[in-house]
């Protein structure tokens, strides 16, 4: 099939784009034509919480794609449904995950249907995790124009049916662990590059910080770690999308400086492996979820992760199996958690289980969803 996927890739940065391109390529791998349409303006540099949009360097397997789409500009929709007008693909692919853009893609899509090019969408979020007014009504635009979905979990699949027809067709698939961070490092050297003692128990919380994701609730359970492993550091990497100075208060009142390497800033694709080698755990306190792309990075560096229940993250991450799952802002039962990792020896047994996890799971069953939606 020629097939046109709509939706952030190189340069533009960040797991919405890696999932897109890294479905370009199951896809092109499975013989169909691929390429992707994208933005010239992915968000109003006013309305955008870090400090770049880009990627510092370009993929190993860059995806062909056109720059057509500013997200406050209509005019720009009108001329990038055109171009997919003149491109006639057999399907066109939607990447949504918040609803700010569903204006622009619910509108390329109504032009595209009304010339009987089907349209497909991606969900990772049917709503977002910080809702505001007027979400329900701006992701109904979008769904209300596909002819289908490929969920990337349950929750995601029952906020669709909630929001639009049962009729429409639907494949839930597994988030993909990802794999274009490549191989990882020796522990030894990545924890040399972090400044890490070769020795230290390492947790990391990895991705841009907002509330949803509980940094707070990590860093208020790292005292209680501390009295049974006091050699534990936390690494946080990652940019910060809302006020950083009360989180560096906390660290610095609970005495946590020693203790806490914080990177607050995007970690370009290049350093990933860096910080996944280095840690022996990767801990996600979340207070909501769906799904989680930072999970899926963990298990392709074979890490376990620590994770509460919320959304689908339990369902991802198999308790005992591929690591531990502990009530959500419960900092003493996230403390236990970490600790029985390490002094009970859970570190090889969930490791096996991680590669288990991951084997069940691959980028061929998104393409393979994608080519049933459109029989």
């Amino acid at each position: 099939m020629r097939i046109i996927l709509v939706g952030p890739v190189y340069p533009y940065r960040g797991g919405i784009a890696h999932f897109t391109e890294a479905t370009a390529h199951a896809l092109k791998d499975r013989g169909h034509d691929v390429t992707a349409l994208t933005f010239t303006r992915q968000y109003p540099r006013r309305l955008f919480p870090g400090r770049s949009q880009l990627e510092s360097r370009p993929p190993v397997r860059p995806v062909p794609s056109v720059r057509l789409i500013d997200s406050i500009n209509p005019l720009s929709w009108f001329r990038a449904a055109q171009h997919l007008i003149r491109e006639a693909p057999d399907v066109v692919l939607f990447q949504h995950w918040m609803p700010f853009f569903a204006p622009a893609f619910g509108t390329i899509a109504r032009l595209l249907r009304a010339q009987g090019i089907r349209c497909l969408a991606v969900v990772h979020n049917a709503l977002p995790h910080e809702r505001r007014l007027g979400d329900i009504a701006l992701s109904r635009y979008l769904f209300n124009a596909c002819d289908g979905f490929v969920a990337l979990s349950r929750m995601v699949a029952n906020d669709l049916r909630r929001l639009t027809s049962y009729r429409v067709p639907m494949q839930q698939v597994a988030h993909p662990p990802y794999h274009q961070f490549g191989d990882g490092l020796d522990a030894a050297e990545a924890r040399h590059r972090l400044n890490l003692p070769s020795d230290a128990q390492v947790l990391l919380f990895f991705g841009f910080v907002r509330a949803y994701k509980g940094l707070d609730v990590l860093l208020e359970a790292l005292p209680h770690i501390r009295e049974y492993l006091p050699k534990v550091h936390l690494v946080i990497a990652g940019e910060f999308y809302e006020e950083e100075e009360p989180y560096r208060e906390l660290i610095r009142a609970q005495g946590l400086t020693d203790y806490v390497v914080l990177h607050a800033h995007y970690i370009p694709t290049e350093s990933v492996p860096t910080y996944f080698s280095a840690a022996d755990v990767v801990v996600q306190p979340y207070r909501s979820a769906t799904q989680s792309g930072v999970a899926q990075v963990a298990f392709h560096f074979e890490k376990p992760v620590i994770t509460t229940d919320v959304g689908e993250l339990a369902a991802e991450v198999p308790d005992e199996e591929a690591g531990f799952v502990v009530p959500p802002e419960d900092p003493a039962e996230l403390a236990a958690a970490v600790v029985r990792f390490f002094e009970k020896g859970w570190a090889e047994r969930l490791e096996d289980g991680v590669r288990r996890t991951r084997q069940r799971h691959g980028w061929d069953k998104v393409a393979t969803a994608v080519e049933r939606l459109v029989r």
